[in-house]
């Protein structure tokens, strides 16, 4: 039998999310609901207001990747644009925020539950940016892909956009969670979007065959520290608002995992031998979730080091 490609494995995993969702749903309307309390259950959002003009779309279910938007007399920005079966979610949730269209989007890597509505949005006239990799990636695919889930402007190291009387840096971090990462900083708001360079208290998934890497990861999240202070607000690829504490515990837990396996490779055990041994156990109530268990935060961490 095929073993999984890792965009498979998160496909099929998000799948199931979205099954559970419907499933979820479904059983509200036969339960003929009509508080306003159980409407917004239903709802694949939760949409809050950072700043005058900066607001958060925040999944609730970690399976698809946190959204925000800037909106403003000068156009309107969004960082990602999770998977199509969200569409309509995400059509509603944004109508919460502007009556505006979304001028451009900004893809932070490649994975489908980030960019999954490129091509419904560009086909409405917004612009898809991201960086290079995520283009050249998409194009070799083995699947044929649509021009317009393609970014269509594309940067090798940052961009920045003066927009709305904000700052926003695009900053690309070199083979992290996949090759072609960016994470977004607005520097008068004191806001950082990480894309999936952060987890909020999830183990991460580190997709080395996309060309992630493991110290690479950390580094990253350093980068993003160096950038915060205590009144940051953070928003994570998945999981829920977070802080310089959180990524702090979330750098901490990278590299005390880090050591641990890497002492465990140093004595000559086997990837299945450092499983049994379940090394990262003191971290399982804390960070692990149904997509990235321990065993696999494990197994990923013994082969990124490897």
């Amino acid at each position: 039998m095929r073993k999984q490609t890792p965009e498979e494995e998160i496909f099929m995993y998000n799948l199931k999310i979205l099954l559970s969702l419907i499933l979820l749903s479904s059983v509200s309307l036969m339960a003929h609901s009509s508080s306003e309390t159980d409407s917004k259950q239903k709802m694949a959002f939760t949409v809050t207001q950072l700043t005058d003009n900066i607001s958060v779309l925040i999944v609730n279910s970690s399976g698809a990747g946190n959204i925000a938007i800037l909106t403003g007399e000068d156009g309107v920005i969004m960082i990602d644009d999770t998977l199509p079966p969200l569409a309509d979610d995400l059509k509603a949730a944004i109508k919460q925020v502007t009556d505006k269209p979304v001028d451009f989007i900004i893809n932070t890597h490649v994975h489908g539950d980030h960019l999954g509505n490129n091509e419904l949005f560009a086909k409405d006239g917004t612009w898809v940016i991201g960086h290079e990799k995520i283009r050249t990636r998409l194009l070799n695919k083995e699947e044929e892909v649509s021009e317009h889930m393609l970014p269509v402007i594309t940067f090798s190291d940052q961009m920045t956009f003066h927009l709305n009387n904000h700052t926003a840096k695009v900053i690309h971090t070199p083979a992290s969670h996949t090759d072609g990462d960016a994470f977004i900083h607005y520097e008068e708001a004191n806001i950082i979007h990480t894309g999936d360079l952060m987890f909020n208290y999830l183990f991460p998934f580190i997709d080395i065959a996309s060309g992630g890497n493991i110290d690479n990861y950390i580094a990253a999240q350093k980068q993003m520290l160096s950038l915060s202070d205590d009144k940051t607000q953070i928003i994570p690829g998945h999981g829920p608002m977070a802080t310089k504490a959180d990524l702090q515990a979330s750098i901490a837990m990278l590299e005390g995992s880090k050591a641990i396996i890497n002492a465990l490779i140093k004595q000559g055990l086997t990837e299945d031998e450092i499983v049994k041994k379940n090394p990262l156990q003191k971290y399982h109530d804390a960070w692990n979730w149904r997509f990235i268990t321990t065993e696999r935060m494990t197994r990923q961490m013994v082969k990124g080091l490897l």
